[in-house]
């Protein structure tokens, strides 16, 4: 079905514009055009650094767009769009049910609440003042996991308790235990892995959570782990996936999803209240994901690695410099360059001031001892030979 015919099922009819009395259709004059970057005197720049939240996030595919301009003109309840949207992406995502969330953040802090309150709406308007309310109040996950995406849970009123071992694990486990918390990225940093965490888990009968918000790619990862046996799984719509910066997905078993929404917009009295995410926004993400699973990522990926080998070549063909495809982060796993210099030949202190400084303003990140660290998963087309140029410009300037 395409993208019209499902808003369409999902709305009334359009307003195509004024009827006047002679019962002909009156058209609206077409808007100016505007530059709205130079109207507020905002640098727009070649992002070769990242899909990073403080960047503006990623740029939406034309999916993505279209589906924000056509859903923009009617009106429909808003839960029926959750409802049905959801049931889509759960579908995609082999979850038995979805939502779409004002980020992954928002997921994770709307999971938690679900999981606190279950379908209870008084419940739901404590959190998150949960002394005396008989509501369970503690979180486990392991001390590498506890970074600050984790505040997301403090938020709900709950208390973290961090652990090393799965024996520690085992102790940690009382009557007060709500969740166990996992966050996919740290995986390697911890002892236990997610199958031994799954199964002492479920052993206890205790709902778990997976924060994969930046794992993407490979694709694989967005049912990966509802197929392992994690009951919610959160993760961002703004980053490889190309959706409003302002969307995440919470996924995963029914009555945990709807408990999830129990404590979230439309509705109030509960801590979600101001996490809304438009009726645009929820169809955008979804024409997102449909586009990301559906693409082809092996042919994506050698894509990102030609564009790094021309920047590669650029920059290397100037004398004292190294240009080196780095290994993959524990976050945002795509191809990196990574771009030192050497000293004596190149007198060089900020290669990523100059070139955010210069014309075109490109955004790299910083790298060990000085260097850049380049990625091309953010470029258009023809900004590859830009930022290219670009380097190896600044660099042959500051040759001794």
């Amino acid at each position: 079905m395409k993208r019209r015919e499902i808003l369409k099922t999902l709305t009334m009819f359009p307003l195509a514009g004024a009827i006047g009395n002679s019962g002909s259709i009156v058209q609206a004059a077409p808007l100016p055009k505007r530059d709205i970057f130079s109207e507020f005197g905002l640098r727009t720049f070649i992002n070769a650094s990242g899909y990073f939240t403080s960047l503006s996030g990623s740029l939406m595919n034309d999916e993505a767009f279209e589906a924000i301009r056509d859903a923009s003109k009617h009106f429909c309840r808003l839960e029926e769009v959750q409802d049905k949207v959801g049931a889509r992406i759960a579908s995609l995502l082999h979850a038995e049910s979805a939502m779409v969330t004002a980020g992954a953040f928002s997921a994770l802090m709307l999971g938690m609440a679900g999981i606190l309150s279950g379908n209870d709406a008084k419940k739901a308007s404590q959190i998150p003042f949960l002394e005396g309310t008989g509501i369970k109040s503690e979180v486990i996950l392991q001390k590498a996991h506890n970074d600050g995406y984790a505040h997301a849970l403090k938020n709900c009123g709950v208390k973290l308790i961090t652990v090393t071992t799965a024996k520690e694990l085992e102790n940690a486990i009382t009557d007060q235990t709500a969740m166990m918390y996992f966050i996919n990225y740290q995986a390697s940093l911890g002892e236990i892995q997610h199958a031994e965490w799954l199964k002492i888990a479920k052993k206890h009968k205790i709902p778990t959570m997976i924060d994969m918000a930046a794992d993407l790619p490979p694709k694989e990862n967005l049912w990966k782990f509802h197929d392992m046996g994690f009951d919610l799984v959160c993760v961002s719509g703004g980053k490889f996936m190309r959706g409003p910066q302002s969307t995440g997905i919470l996924s995963g078993k029914k009555d945990l999803i709807a408990a999830a929404r129990l404590n979230a917009p439309p509705r109030g009295n509960n801590i979600g209240r101001g996490m809304k995410v438009n009726k645009e926004e929820v169809f955008a993400l979804y024409f997102a994901l449909e586009r990301f699973i559906n693409s082809d990522q092996d042919q994506e990926w050698k894509m990102l690695e030609d564009r790094i080998t021309v920047i590669a070549n650029a920059a290397s063909s100037v004398k004292g410099v190294k240009a080196e495809v780095i290994p993959l982060l524990l976050i945002n796993r795509i191809p990196t360059l990574n771009i030192s210099w050497d000293k004596s030949l190149i007198k060089l202190d900020n290669l990523a001031t100059n070139l955010r400084e210069g014309n075109p303003s490109i955004e790299v990140m910083g790298g060990p001892g000085g260097s850049i660290n380049v990625t091309t998963h953010m470029l258009k087309a023809d900004e590859v030979k830009i930022v290219a140029q670009r380097i190896k410009d600044e660099l042959t300037k500051a040759m001794v």
